[in-house]
């Protein structure tokens, strides 16, 4: 049954399910953030420094050992972003999922208003064929 609020609901829920998305998409990159910061500090376990040598191999080992700590760094910055991204995210939706079951109980409302109203046209459109029956049958047995 099409309602006033038929296509407000339609379009609160493909926002929801947008918002929904949009979690989904954080979650993943989410995901991804951690697991390039447990690789990131895997390879910097990996690293072995030089025990003997020249002075540039020490200084090289050095080098790589900095950039690697900046790349842990970086993905330390980009798993605190994802996760404000996902708390962003989860509230967004959160607000969708209200606003879609606020329209959806409107709609259901109003369907069982006018639902009710045929139920009471029906009845009165009953007792008129009833009342009229009868007068009909009290006329035809006098």
């Amino acid at each position: 049954m099409k309602t006033r609020f038929s296509s407000l609901v339609h379009v609160k829920k493909n926002i929801m399910q947008k918002s929904e998305r949009l979690l989904q998409k954080a979650n993943a990159n989410l995901h991804n953030a951690k697991k390039a910061l447990i690789e990131s500090l895997a390879f910097l376990q990996d690293i072995e420094p030089p025990t003997h040598g020249k002075i540039a191999d020490f200084l090289a080992n050095r080098a790589l050992l900095d950039s690697q700590r900046a790349i842990i760094k970086h993905n330390e910055e980009w798993l605190t972003y994802t996760k404000t991204e996902v708390t962003q995210a989860k509230e967004q939706l959160k607000c969708d999922m209200i606003e879609y079951e606020k329209y959806k109980y409107l709609e259901y409302e109003e369907i069982q208003k006018a639902l009710k109203q045929i139920k009471i046209k029906e009845a009165k459109d009953l007792d008129e064929i009833a009342l009229m029956t009868y007068t009909n049958k009290n006329k035809e047995a006098s």
